[in-house]
């Protein structure tokens, strides 16, 4: 179909969404209730220029990384992201490739767990959404180091506390589950992409799945080094979806402890000053 019919539905759908729905301010002066251009790019991760680009019909042909972030954004329902591709002139994600697709139920979800982290990961462990205190916990990712497998092997750390001994089981378990999931979805091209670049850049990653380890990553108490509140030890369980195959990663403090106390005070600030 025409872009043009691309822009007016992204437009007519940004006009839809209120920013207290997705976790923005509403105070100021707004000459519309739906989201600003600007607003619509930090929630998909995509420059405003593009969107301005794709609501007035100059650019043609976005991925279908591109659209599924937008649809996320938007909040889109099972029915609305796949008139979105049909739009954009894509083929909606079929049941052989990981799903990026979040559902309305997991959004409400996190949308009342707002003073506790917690993110989304698809089956590939790539981050597809995180609440402010999340971010504000553990910091904020871009490009390849959305993904937790590639930021544990190849990327630049977490604040997360490792002994020698933790990182190695924590990364011989995320490649055991990296190799469930690839027998899952053995046509996806992006985790196929993935799962080379890693064995080409990580020798220990490649002996890992060369050795044909299995096991799941599972839940665990983490110290988290935040650099602003001091260390923070937390339990941080791993929930799945049931026929969606995401998984919830979730950090909890104990009650009436010094790191329930550090959470609640990042859980204030966090979003504000501690974000560095």
């Amino acid at each position: 179909m025409a872009t043009t019919e691309l822009g007016a539905a992204l437009r007519r759908w940004r006009d839809q969404v209120s920013p207290g729905t997705v976790g923005l301010p509403v105070g100021g002066h707004r000459r519309a209730a739906g989201l600003r251009r600007e607003e619509l790019a930090q929630l998909a991760g995509i420059s405003v220029d593009y969107i301005t680009r794709l609501e007035q019909g100059r650019a043609t042909n976005p991925s279908a990384q591109v659209v599924e972030a937008l649809a996320r954004a938007l909040r889109l329902s099972t029915g609305g992201r796949a008139h979105l591709f049909q739009l954009a002139g894509l083929v909606l994600p079929g049941p052989d490739t990981v799903s990026a697709y979040i559902t309305p139920s997991v959004r409400r979800m996190m949308d009342r767990l707002a003073g506790t982290p917690v993110a989304v990961f698809d089956a590939a462990w790539t981050q597809l959404l995180a609440n402010p205190l999340y971010t504000a916990l553990l910091g904020e990712w871009h490009g390849n180091d959305l993904n937790a497998v590639w930021r544990n092997f190849l990327g630049a750390g977490t604040r997360v506390r490792h002994t020698p001994e933790s990182l190695g089981a924590l990364r011989t378990a995320q490649v055991a589950d990296l190799r469930s999931t690839a027998s899952r979805y053995p046509a996806d091209q992006r985790l196929q992409h993935l799962v080379s670049e890693l064995r080409a850049a990580s020798a220990e990653f490649d002996e890992l799945w060369e050795s044909g380890v299995v096991g799941r990553h599972q839940s665990a108490r983490k110290t988290i080094d935040h650099p602003h509140v001091g260390a923070l030890t937390l339990d941080c369980d791993v929930l799945g979806v049931a026929g969606n195959d995401l998984r919830i990663m979730v950090y909890t403090a104990e009650p009436g402890t010094q790191d329930a106390e550090r959470l609640a005070l990042l859980a204030v600030v966090g979003t504000q000053a501690l974000t560095g």
